[in-house]
């Protein structure tokens, strides 16, 4: 037992952030990892290099121990040797549009730069969506896709 002041200070907090870890566990979803896994890799198939513009659909579910009925999926997405500034944003292939928001921006010609995500998918495959946005013009990039986990 700890008997001082500050002692029984830390102890609380001790016992409040395991209270806090102890409700994290029990949400809707549960965390799934996975050792590290490529679920694809566009210099090796997967529809070639990606061009500006143009959107992308990718199975995750069933790749990779990722089974059916995942509800997001944890990525570290890669872009290598983009030809132009921009950004790539990753979505369930559900949603007509994009999100507003980029999963990675990089400038042009960057050998390769990655970036963790949480993404969304949709129920039935192909289930994850990118797009390669840039501000005009036409560019291509590569990108490879790695899953770490899946939340279900």
């Amino acid at each position: 037992m700890i008997t001082s002041r500050f002692g029984k200070v830390l102890l609380a907090a001790g016992m409040f952030a395991a209270s806090l870890s102890a409700s994290a566990q029990t949400g809707p979803f549960q965390f799934h990892a996975i050792s590290p896994c490529r679920i694809a890799d566009t210099r090796s198939g997967f529809g070639g290099i990606m061009t500006a513009g143009v959107t992308r659909d990718f199975t995750v579910q069933g790749v990779c121990g990722i089974p059916s009925g995942a509800a997001a999926v944890v990525v570290n997405v890669t872009v290598v040797g983009p030809t132009q500034l921009g950004f790539l944003t990753l979505y369930p292939s559900n949603l007509a549009n994009p999100p507003l928001v980029a999963t990675l921006t990089f400038n042009a010609g960057e050998p390769a730069l990655g970036n963790g995500a949480i993404v969304p998918l949709k129920s039935t495959t192909p289930d994850l969506r990118a797009v390669y946005g840039i501000g005009g013009g036409s560019a291509t990039t590569h990108v490879v896709i790695d899953a770490t986990g899946y939340f279900q």
